[in-house]
């Protein structure tokens, strides 16, 4: 997934949760499967933040280097910028990006036959 391509909104909207839930038949089972995606996510960011911000680190920086590397700060305002990893993944979901599944659903269908 790229996030950085997202069509999430950046801001917080309000969703109808009882449609969100037709899929999984329950809203707690729909808010796990998205909270799970937006901490995959929020890591991913991380991550991808401390490799580009590491790029600019050196273990003898003078207090005028700090301050004065833009480049670093343009980075941060970037990710600053980027909507929350909750919202990418509610926008996932909805969108049918996401691929989940519960075993003991499964375990259950199984047993029936």
């Amino acid at each position: 997934m790229d996030y950085k391509k997202t069509n999430a909104p950046a801001n917080t909207v309000t969703r109808d949760m009882m449609s969100l839930a037709e899929q999984t038949g329950n809203v707690y089972e729909t808010v796990r499967i998205i909270g799970k995606r937006a901490n995959e996510i929020s890591l991913d960011i991380k991550q991808d933040l401390e490799r580009k911000l590491q790029e600019f680190s050196s273990y003898t920086d003078s207090l005028d280097e700090i301050f004065e590397n833009r480049e670093q700060i343009e980075i941060s305002r970037y990710f600053e910028r980027l909507p929350k990893p909750s919202l990418i993944a509610a926008q996932e979901y909805v969108d049918g990006e996401i691929y989940f599944r519960n075993p003991s659903k499964e375990k259950d269908n199984i047993e029936d036959l």
